[in-house]
């Protein structure tokens, strides 16, 4: 067996006829400058080969279930194993998923639940105990006179099947009625089941009326339901003391195990499934399992107290140009004896609610005037919070619909109290604990817990939850092991950063015990803090020890300097990349002069410490008091304006919430009159929005999501550059405006392929097949319109061309050079003009966006925001980034960031350092001021690394 990956010719994206051999059961770094070509030789190379091999090893059948992936360019790959990639995409935003479920802590907890789990009544707090069937009989008894009572024995509850013979056993045994899925038949007419869905099945036991005639016949009945179903019996009955009209089916459950005798709580059933959220059985019934609701929220109907109802204080109402709603609030203003010109913070608050909410009993006279007649109604007002969450409901109109959820927000469910679960779940406790309970604990704590779980149980639970205890505890200390202490079971997985979710599948694979297997990582240091970084190298080199090889996409130098073997791609991005600079041990790389990577290794290259640290423009700050989101604790924020600023601190110490989700959302609101319509986390006060225009979040979401968006559609350059080819003599001859040149409408465009390029067969056992369009040849545009050249180039020529490329084609033309220069300066040079959005990853669409920054005319009076800019990004790369950071702080602008990495922190002019843990332990400010008064702070983890930094004597510093 070969003891090496030998790969030959790889050509995929830039690489260029890349030859090497990678050692097995080592932990290899790939490296080098962004865009050089790293992610194409890990993922795009040896993961696609490995996966595709093993896929196409499979049956048919099992493959049509699999992701389909293409032959990737390359000659020859040998000595590959099956591969696994762990990337830094979160892709689930399934809200039903979380920290649990994923890691499938929550599958083992619902059986320990199951098992060992104690039921208490909601009422009494008491144990619930079984219940006898003369207690059932007694309870049937004092319905209505004279009802008449179905006793039935579900003996099917939502499984799936076509149960033919177990109907025809029924009958064997004499019993002529039957309950499917919520309709009473004759035995004998027992429909044919789909037996690829669901069903409930009930067999009716006996048809009663409750009077003094019964005997013992509704004991016999009761017993022969209980025994039937393993236990459990309903009673449906109509209520015949009522008019027909009012009357309904009413229904009772009964069950003889588990009952309160006080007040009648029963639970049917405790199994596994009574504990997930995934299912009709464990759900809560009014937000089905998801824990929170959608809706209208006060605090975004209305933004601006200081408006009054005249000059539109009420959002939604103020931008309809129906005159309906300002003539409600006229005669409401009116009843009330209060002026329409009042600010809305003076009107009272009785009567802020009834606006809001409706004025429940209380009769208001509207007068209204629609252009044709006067006239005027006495009736109640529903409140604008209930007009809108009608409406939301009503409408049949996506658009409406989507206009109107501007105004919603996240609450938790009122019924569960966002538990996600049923009473009759939440109900059961271990060690005076519920299993929703458990879940809202961190990683850390919930470890403990389950810990110190065998102390407290029996002999008999302990020997029923031994093996489920292990494996639990297992994989707490797997999470623990990449530094995850602070996430909480109950987080859901689409709220995860990419970092988190890679580390927490890590987790997972560690867990497996694999071996044999070929594992590639992409940047898995991102967002962890340079404490916790030595725990995700010691995982990364147990899933090595297993007997695996691991293939790590890193920059981070540490990781570098514990790795067994090291391949530099470059020298630089793009066409001047993808090529093998160096490779071998961190020796090698270091004394190899070609490779920048070493350079940065051994200290010949580093990034050196501002001589002169700014301090706050005129002495201003922008402030934040009072913030108490998630784990904050009561935090008073300054930030001083006209300065670099990092906030620090270990992962899940608070700076998100802080930063984006308070200091973000709240400035927003008034700036940005709130376009992006989340509502800040809790805070007292704020100061500071006179000293600033505009709050700009730069954040590594994509730039489109289609394949037409790409860098230059997002940074304007595209427009320039239709106008450019519309203005050609031949353009004009031809009458082609500049719409003529966009691939999102008809006219220049291909209509074979609608402007993609490619068109897209559907192989069904195979990969799909992207064909270029064989009218455009992949183009994009129709003939004639690629007849227009400029410099015997046309417009889909202009997009193939890098960044580059494309600066020293337009070097005369301004308007388009000024912008494809920007992108140049956030070292995208690499990438193509006209590259899809799709592709893009996040690092790049941040660049991207930050480029379209640059290109704006500054108003020295903007505050940025970035969180983890450094991601995917080489110590060269950042060192280039800095550069257009400190200059939008050299302007007047003010710059946040979110950051690990401590080439950033130390050029910093003012650090936040928040701590001291994550999770719970966090949410305060541990430390604040220049990267000297930090580094002094010994409560400061962050302060501990940047004084070790700035001791370098190679640090030096520039002006």
């Amino acid at each position: 067996m070969l003891k090496k990956i030998v790969v030959k010719g790889a050509k995929e994206h830039n690489l260029k006829n890349v030859s090497l051999e990678i050692p097995k059961e080592k932990l290899v770094v790939i490296t080098g400058l962004s865009g050089s070509g790293k992610s194409s030789l890990a993922f795009d190379t040896i993961y696609a080969e490995g996966q595709r091999r093993y896929v196409e090893s499979l049956s048919s059948y099992a493959r049509q279930f699999l992701d389909k992936m293409k032959k990737p360019k390359v000659d020859l790959i040998e000595g590959l194993s099956p591969a696994i990639s762990i990337e830094q995409k979160n892709t689930s935003k399934n809200p039903r998923s979380t920290v649990a479920t994923v890691t499938e802590i929550y599958d083992y907890m619902r059986v320990l639940f199951a098992r060992i789990g104690i039921p208490y009544s909601p009422f009494t707090g008491k144990p619930i105990v079984s219940q006898p069937i003369s207690e059932m009989v007694d309870k049937i008894k004092k319905l209505p006179k004279d009802s008449t009572i179905y006793l039935l024995a579900p003996i099917v509850r939502g499984r799936k099947g076509e149960y033919k013979k177990d109907i025809l056993n029924y009958k064997k045994r004499g019993f002529s009625k039957i309950k499917v899925d919520g309709k009473y038949y004759d035995i004998e007419d027992f429909p044919d089941l789909n037996k690829k869905i669901k069903h409930d099945i009930s067999i009716v036991v006996d048809r009663v009326i409750l009077n003094s005639k019964l005997g013992n016949r509704l004991a016999d009945s009761v017993e022969t339901a209980v025994n039937l179903s393993n236990g459990l019996l309903v009673v449906e009955y109509e209520n015949e003391t009522l008019p027909k009209k009012f009357r309904k089916l009413e229904k009772m459950l009964f069950s003889s195990k588990f009952s309160c005798p006080e007040s009648g709580f029963t639970i049917e059933e405790i199994e596994p499934r009574l504990f997930s959220f995934n299912s009709p059985f464990g759900a809560c019934e009014e937000c089905e399992g998801i824990g929170h609701n959608l809706n209208i929220d006060p605090n975004l109907v209305i933004t601006d107290p200081k408006k009054s109802l005249q000059d539109g204080v009420i959002e939604p109402w103020a931008k309809s140009t129906s005159m309906y709603y300002a003539q409600t609030l006229s005669s409401i203003a009116k009843h009330f004896k209060i002026s329409l010109s009042d600010p809305w913070k003076k009107i009272p608050k009785k009567i802020q609610d009834v606006i809001l909410y409706g004025s429940d009993e209380e009769e208001i006279k509207f007068s209204y005037d629609d252009g044709y007649e006067s006239y005027s109604t006495k009736k109640t007002f529903e409140g604008v919070v209930n007009n809108l969450e009608r409406r939301y409901l009503e409408t049949d109109s996506e658009w409406k619909r989507e206009e109107i959820s501007q105004y919603q927000s996240e609450s938790n469910c009122e019924k569960c109290k966002g538990m996600r679960l049923k009473d009759e779940a939440l109900c059961i406790k271990i060690n005076s604990l519920n299993i929703s309970e458990i879940t809202e604990k961190s990683i850390d704590d919930s470890q403990k817990w389950f810990a110190n779980l065998e102390n407290v149980l029996t002999e008999r639970e302990n020997k029923i939850a031994q093996h489920i205890l292990k494996e639990i505890n297992e994989r707490l200390n797997f999470l623990l092991n990449v530094g995850l202490n602070y996430l909480t079971l109950s987080r859901e997985s689409g709220t995860l950063s990419g970092g988190e979710a890679q580390r927490i599948r890590l987790a997972s694979q560690i867990g497996s015990g694999l071996t044999g297997v070929l594992y590639v990582l992409d940047e898995p240091s991102i967002g962890l803090h340079q404490r916790d970084n030595k725990k995700l190298i010691t995982a990364l080199k147990k899933l090595r020890d297993l007997g695996n090889t691991v293939i790590v996409v890193e920059h981070d130098i540490e990781t570098m300097e514990s790795s067994d073997h090291i391949i530099d791609i470059g020298p630089e991005a793009g066409l001047n990349g993808g090529e093998i600079v160096a490779e071998g041990n961190v020796k090698q790389i270091t004394e190899n002069k070609n490779s920048i990577t070493g350079d940065y290794l051994s200290g010949k290259k580093f990034i050196s410490i501002p001589r002169k640290r700014r301090t706050a423009k005129n002495g201003r700050y922008i402030e934040i008091s009072g913030a108490s989101g998630n784990n904050l604790k009561k935090v008073n924020l300054k930030i001083p304006v006209g300065t670099f600023t990092c906030v620090t601190g270990v992962s899940g110490s608070g700076k998100s919430t802080l930063i984006l989700q308070t200091l973000y959302n709240a400035f927003n609101l008034m700036l940005n009159k709130n376009k992006s319509r989340k509502v800040p986390k809790a805070f007292t006060g704020f100061k500071g929005t006179e000293l600033i225009d505009k709050i700009i979040d730069i954040d590594q979401s994509p730039i489109g999501r289609t394949p037409r968006s790409n860098p230059a559609t997002y940074t304007g350059a595209f427009g320039p550059i239709r106008e450019w080819f519309a203005a050609l003599p031949e353009s004009k001859a031809r009458g082609y405006k500049v719409g003529r040149y966009s691939f999102n409408v008809k006219g220049g465009r291909c209509e074979t392929c609608e402007g993609d390029g490619v068109i897209t067969y559907e192989m069904h056992f195979l990969p799909d097949v992207f064909i270029p369009c064989d009218t455009c040849k992949g183009a994009r545009y129709n003939r004639e319109t690629l007849e227009i050249r400029f410099k015997n180039k046309n417009i889909a020529n202009v997009l193939d061309m890098t960044v580059d490329e494309g600066c020293v084609f337009f070097e005369n033309i301004q308007s388009i050079k000024s912008k494809l220069i920007t992108l140049k300066h956030v070292g995208l040079g690499y990438m193509k003009i006209g590259q899809q959005a799709t592709t893009l990853s996040g690092g790049e669409a941040q660049r991207i966006k930050l480029a379209k920054e640059l290109s704006k005319r500054p108003t020295g009076r903007t505050l940025y925001i970035l969180d983890e800019p450094t991601t995917g990004l080489h110590s060269h790369d950042i060192k280039k980034l800095l550069e257009i950071l400190q200059a939008f702080a050299n302007t007047g602008n003010t710059v946040v960031v979110i950051e690990h990495n401590l080439d950033v922190i130390k050029t910093a002019d003012h650090i936040i350092d928040m701590g001291p843990e994550g999770g719970v332990n966090g949410g305060k400010i541990i430390a604040e001021g220049s990267p000297e008064k930090v580094s002094q702070n010994s409560d400061s983890y962050t302060g501990k690394f940047i004084k070790e930094l700035l001791g370098n004597s190679h640090m030096k510093k520039t002006a």
